[in-house]
């Protein structure tokens, strides 16, 4: 592939709804482009940007790919990302990296929550944006439709560019509202003009005039010369719409056809004429010598540096690092230094990724996005540079996985193989997780949704052949007491030579300490018990508080003291009282009326307005107590509540179902509580059935 100066790159994000059509947009563009001599379908499986098995056996885009397409002197980068919740990881790191954005929408479903999500995170990032509506071959497609909830959601930013030309229920043709001329597609797909359809007329002056009103508000000159009746001229506007598209204070929507490839040939235009190059944009980090900040700007005069976007690892072709370039101009066999390990690595060759298919290219400047092989050091998020010159860029902030399930291995021993596989799953993907909760025996898997952890189960069985179940997570009860019990235990064992003697007297009460598992104390008077015995009734007393004598949870909250016992000067051991104590823990712990505590999550639900009242009902029915509500953004409502853990379990989808996908939450972790009784008695009925099995 040829070499591309900075001005003459663009980089663009494909963001919207899952299903809007953003990866057939992509075939479409690159068929147009002559990367391609025949579009491939999602439904086929054989697209450019869906190259992972689990995408092709889907039918939907699960990581993000990157496909250069050549239009004239001019590379545009794209970044077709997922659509659906579940994969906002691969969608977040796409939008780091992105000088600017396109929101596709179907033209048939119209706004939906992915449109709303994928604006939202154009706004966080600032980042310029054009609208493209997908499916105007379908007779129910309503572009006007589209055009008016936008403008009603964001005001006058929002500007249409085209409007569709029907006839007989087909796509033939659109209108160009800035010059109010019509064209019409000829069977070989170039254009010819024609006349404005009479009932298009009416349309057009309403587009013309939002297109007008979007002008206007640029500039107070224009304004004025707008409330004056006065024209723009052509060349005007243009400059207008240059300037305001780059920064984001017009935002225009074009329309086409995906499957018939019309209307990508102005979209791919556009995209060169308005959309921003790198150099238009700022990139600042911070020099790890001098503390200072550093303007990269996307400067190809400026030393080398570049930010790891994202991993690639895959078992044939091994791992890829995608990199932006920040600054300066990368070779091959150039040293770069990652000041994060305090490694220098050699790159070797240097790649421009399109989809899977790795293509070698000399050297990548600034603003461009290649790809690095095999280097052991980078993980996504770091940042490269020289030594000399050594440079951090703000790490992406990635959403934070709240799902999690319990996995096992199918087959005993594939432990170490699936532990090195999630490895690297999670190289690969920031928003999957797996830790390993010893306390309750279990390992967890976390995720955005089940849908992602499904595929994460399913790639660990296609990609690495080891398989996983997943399973209900166990909850991470705790046992402690609410009185006081005085208990006297004699361990007494002959056996021929010497026996075993070990006697305790022993009081157990709440010590009102719930982080601690015990307070052990002693007020032995006399050497009744000899002090040399005393470490052991506290081993005693540790052992038995891992796990609880009413359903083997750990104990939390006792305060045990030895206050007599008596000992044998030739049978008592270290054993023996270590085991008197264990017996007299087990006595007066249940003397002294045990209960089961449940962790309680500080819940965070962020919702729509509309959805307040059926949230807070759910949560009421999940044993949820609302502490308040704090207006957000954008009409939005954030709902804090305490709720035990066992009742979280489940809750993304039904989240998502009540809310149709626009709710998010977060939680962490408060502290225990007394369980109910009717969840207590299910607890150590359940307990006592596994002992049963056991036994059996």
């Amino acid at each position: 592939m040829n070499v591309y100066t900075t001005d003459k790159i663009r980089n663009v994000v494909l963001l919207g709804h899952g299903g809007s059509g953003k990866t057939s947009l992509v075939e479409a563009m690159a068929y147009l482009a002559g990367m391609t001599t025949r579009m491939g379908k999602v439904a086929d499986g054989n697209t450019i940007s869906d190259y992972d098995k689990e995408e092709t056996k889907r039918l939907f885009s699960i990581n993000t790919s990157v496909i250069p397409v050549i239009w004239g002197d001019t590379k545009i980068n794209i970044l077709d990302t997922p659509g659906y919740f579940d994969f906002v990881g691969e969608a977040e790191e796409a939008v780091s990296v992105a000088d600017a954005a396109i929101i596709v929408v179907s033209g048939k479903a119209g706004i939906e929550v992915g449109t709303k999500k994928a604006w939202e995170m154009c706004e966080k990032y600032k980042l310029p944006r054009m609208v493209f509506v997908t499916d105007m071959d379908i007779d129910e497609a309503s572009y006007r439709q589209v055009v008016e909830d936008l403008q009603q959601m964001y005001g006058k930013r929002i500007a249409p560019f085209h409007l569709p030309v029907r006839e007989n229920g087909q796509f033939v043709g659109y209108v160009n509202v800035l010059q109010q001329r019509a064209k019409r597609w000829k069977e070989d797909g170039t254009v010819e003009k024609s006349d404005v359809p009479d009932y298009s007329k009416d349309n057009l002056n309403i587009c013309r005039e939002a297109l007008m009103e979007a002008v206007a508000e640029t500039s107070e000159e224009f304004m004025e010369r707008y409330f004056n009746g006065e024209e723009f001229s052509e060349d005007e506007i243009r400059q207008a719409l240059r300037v305001n598209v780059a920064d984001g204070s017009i935002v225009p929507v074009l329309m086409g056809s995906n499957t018939l490839a019309r209307g990508m040939y102005t979209l791919l235009v556009d995209i060169v004429k308005y959309l921003p190059s790198p150099e238009k944009r700022s990139c600042t980090g911070i020099n790890a010598k001098t503390n200072e900040v550093y303007s990269a700007d996307y400067d190809f005069a400026k030393p080398k540096s570049a930010y790891v976007w994202k991993t690639i690892v895959d078992p044939f072709i091994g791992k890829y690092s995608l990199i932006k370039v920040n600054s300066g101009v990368l070779k091959t066999d150039d040293v770069l230094y990652n000041h994060h390990k305090d490694v220098e690595e050699k790159i070797g060759k240097l790649y421009v990724l399109c989809g899977n298919k790795p293509e070698e290219v000399k050297e990548l400047h600034a603003g461009d996005i290649g790809a690095l092989a095999k280097l052991a050091s980078p993980a996504t998020t770091d940042s490269l540079s020289t030594k000399a010159n050594p440079i951090l860029y703000i790490r992406t902030s990635i959403s934070t996985p709240y799902t999690y399930m319990r996995y096992k291995a199918v087959n005993k021993g594939d432990e170490d193989k699936i532990s090195q596989a999630l490895q690297k799953l999670m190289m690969e993907d920031l928003t999957l997780k797996a830790v390993n909760d010893s306390e309750n025996g279990q390992t967890l898997l976390y995720g955005m949704g089940d849908q992602h952890l499904e595929v994460a189960v399913s790639k660990l069985l296609n990609r690495y052949k080891v398989e996983v179940e997943l399973k209900k997570p166990k909850i991470a009860f705790r046992e402690t007491i609410r009185k006081k019990a005085d208990v006297e235990y004699k361990y007494k064992k002959q056996s021929g030579g010497h026996g075993q003697y070990g006697h305790v007297k022993m009081t157990f009460e709440p010590s009102g300490d719930l982080e601690q598992p015990y307070v052990f104390e002693q007020t032995v008077v006399g050497g009744a018990v000899p002090k040399n015995y005393f470490p052991a009734v506290e081993k005693g007393i540790q052992e038995s508080c891992l796990k609880g004598p009413v359903a083997a949870y750990p104990v939390v909250g006792v305060k045990a003291v030895l206050y007599d016992g008596s000992y044998h000067p030739v049978d008592s051991s270290e054993m023996a009282f270590k085991t008197a104590a264990k017996q007299a823990f087990k006595k007066g712990f249940l003397e002294a009326s045990p209960v089961l505590l449940e962790p309680i999550a500080s819940l965070k639900v962020v919702v729509p307005d509309k959805y307040t009242g059926d949230i807070m009902g759910d949560l009421n029915k999940r044993r949820g107590r609302v502490l308040g509500m704090n207006p957000t953004d954008h009409g939005y409502q954030e709902i804090v509540a305490d709720i035990p853990y066992m009742e979280l379990f489940g809750y993304n989808t039904d989240l998502r179902s009540m809310t149709g996908g626009s709710g998010t939450y977060s939680y962490e972790f408060s502290r225990y509580e007394q369980a109910p009784s009717d969840i207590q008695e299910k607890e150590i009925a359940a307990r006592a059935s596994k002992v049963e099995k056991l036994d059996e």
